[in-house]
């Protein structure tokens, strides 16, 4: 397949005057304009066109991470903020990729640009944000002479979001590095098994000489979307579209107040399921969700699944898929505790 065409998600949104059809991949595609010529890159797809000169991708004059940015982030005042690539590939502009911030946020990302701040600052970064006039007679560098008119409130504020930006990186990467060496050792676990020959030339299956006696570690996998989301045993890399994109004190409950019956759930590239119902349980530590597959053709209607918050990330646990309604909906009161007094289904037997 072509890697233009793998995408989930397809938008339409205006940037500039200009209306594109947008793919969470980074594809864009501009629509002709209802009067005047056809141009060369109008009803295209295309990833856009690398500029050797800043590394951006383009589109005509327009930067590509920009028109996918507010396509699927929402539009922001490019004046005050700036669209950032979180892996710093510039040429990566998938959704996921994308994150808007302030203009201040994003140079003390950019570790060079940070540097500079330090040096000036006589090696310590904290004396700008306490006082960012500092720079007044130190800064004739356009890239950051106009920092001297930020505030002290601004730059704190700002150095507190980056610093929270990179401490969840930080153990995101952990947390991904653990789940890698974790399957590296089940996967050499598995390779060091062999087939051995018996004395009568027959085959037999040898087993690791320390056999395996708990529960094997659960493995992660990084959901489509958002960046927030993970999936506990759950290989289908699946978009949650209504898991919250950022996290707050109080995580679950945003996640629940995004919640609809009827709305649509999660997706992936088998099928999609809406939300059929849904709660807060175990003191409002974990979101149990029961979900309907839209596929009229699927063999189990119903799934039930717990989400949970990891302090990182949002968990999706699957707990069970069903045949009928009414077993998704006595597995729903059970899982909250509940008794349930409505009938037996055939998924009681299954």
């Amino acid at each position: 397949m072509n890697l233009i065409d793998e995408y989930i998600l397809e938008r339409t949104c205006t940037y500039k005057g200009e209306t594109y059809k947008v793919r969470d991949n980074g594809a864009v595609c501009r629509q002709p304009r209802p009067e005047g010529r056809l141009r060369k890159d109008d009803g295209k797809w295309t990833f856009g066109e690398k500029n050797e000169t800043n590394g951006y991708m383009y589109i005509g004059q327009h930067r590509v991470h920009i028109i996918v940015a507010t396509a699927f982030l929402g539009e922001n005042d490019t004046k005050v903020y700036v669209v950032d690539h979180i892996d710093t590939n510039r040429c990566n502009n998938r959704a996921e990729n994308l994150r808007w911030l302030t203009r201040l946020e994003n140079a003390l990302l950019n570790e060079g640009t940070c540097r500079k701040i330090t040096y000036l600052c006589g090696g310590d970064i904290t004396k700008f944000i306490n006082n960012p006039s500092c720079l007044h007679d130190l800064a004739n560098d356009p890239d950051i002479s106009w920092m001297r008119t930020v505030s002290a409130e601004e730059a704190k504020a700002a150095y507190a979001r980056v610093q929270a930006m990179k401490s969840q990186t930080r153990r995101r990467v952990q947390s991904e590095e653990h789940v890698g060496n974790e399957e590296l050792k089940r996967q050499e676990q598995a390779e060091a098994m062999a087939w051995n020959r018996t004395q009568n030339n027959d085959w037999r299956f040898t087993a690791p000489k320390q056999p395996v006696t708990h529960t094997p570690d659960p493995v992660f996998t990084k959901a489509l979307y958002p960046e927030t989301a993970l999936q506990k045993d759950w290989k289908t890399p699946t978009e949650f579209l209504c898991c919250p994109t950022e996290t707050t004190d109080t995580p679950l409950q945003d996640y629940f107040s995004n919640l609809a019956i009827g709305k649509t759930f999660s997706r992936n590239k088998y099928t999609e399921h809406t939300v059929f119902d849904f709660a807060l349980i175990e003191d409002k530590k974990t979101l149990l969700v029961a979900t309907k597959d839209i596929n009229p053709n699927a063999t189990k209607h119903y799934g039930l699944l717990k989400v949970y918050h990891s302090g990182i990330q949002f968990i999706h646990e699957s707990i069970s898929t069903y045949f009928e309604e009414n077993g998704v909906r006595k597995y729903f009161t059970l899982e909250q505790g509940k008794e349930w007094n409505g009938p037996d289904s055939i998924d009681d037997y299954c």
